[in-house]
């Protein structure tokens, strides 16, 4: 009963000890503050759901798995990035199928280009998620690329589009609001 009493003092040593130098390297990995602290606690977890069997070999195991989980970061930004290339992609040879008029063809432009901008406004968990979405992946696929339970998919969805959609509307409400008060002003 001692010994486990230890472990989560030792634990607690080893995360002061340590934290601050994980965190420092995932930064340099990633260039994102926000994104390492999240990647330095994930390194943490793992130190105390399974220690290494040599504690005094920890900065090692730390330094090991720090670096693994930094590139599992960056490889899902990258797929994150080539999946809104594709869907940028997509909705264009979209739009080209059709032959709309010139009028309509300004507006759908203007709309992607709302869409674009608000989705880089997005966080990149909600804009993945968002995107796997519209080209059908499951939840469970979802869950899996995002590395979330399963049984948060709906949720996380569901506020990543509610988010989208107050983001759309202030970028409306900035770009477009004026237009339509022009177009008013003009008597067109």
């Amino acid at each position: 009963m001692e010994e486990s009493a230890r472990i989560p003092e030792l634990f607690q040593l080893l995360f002061r000890e340590h934290y601050p130098g994980v965190a420092r390297k995932l930064y340099a990995l990633t260039g994102d503050y926000a994104a390492a602290e999240d990647l330095a606690q994930e390194v943490f977890l793992r130190l105390y759901r399974n220690p290494p069997d040599r504690l005094e070999a920890v900065g090692a195991w730390l330094h090991r798995v720090l670096t693994r989980v930094g590139y599992d970061y960056l490889r899902q930004q990258a797929s994150g990035k080539s999946l809104l290339a594709r869907e940028t992609a997509r909705v264009a040879a979209w739009s080209e199928e059709t032959a709309p008029s010139g009028e309509t063809e300004v507006i759908r432009e203007w709309e992607k280009d709302v869409v674009r901008r608000v989705l880089h406004k997005l966080s990149d968990r909600d804009r993945t998620a968002l995107l796997l979405r519209e080209n059908g992946y499951s939840y469970e696929e979802i869950a899996h690329r995002l590395e979330v339970n399963p049984k948060i998919v709906g949720t996380l969805l569901a506020r990543a589009e509610e988010r989208l959609k107050r983001k759309y509307g202030q970028e409306e409400e900035q770009n477009g609001g004026g237009k339509e008060t022009d177009r008013r002003g003009a008597g067109i």
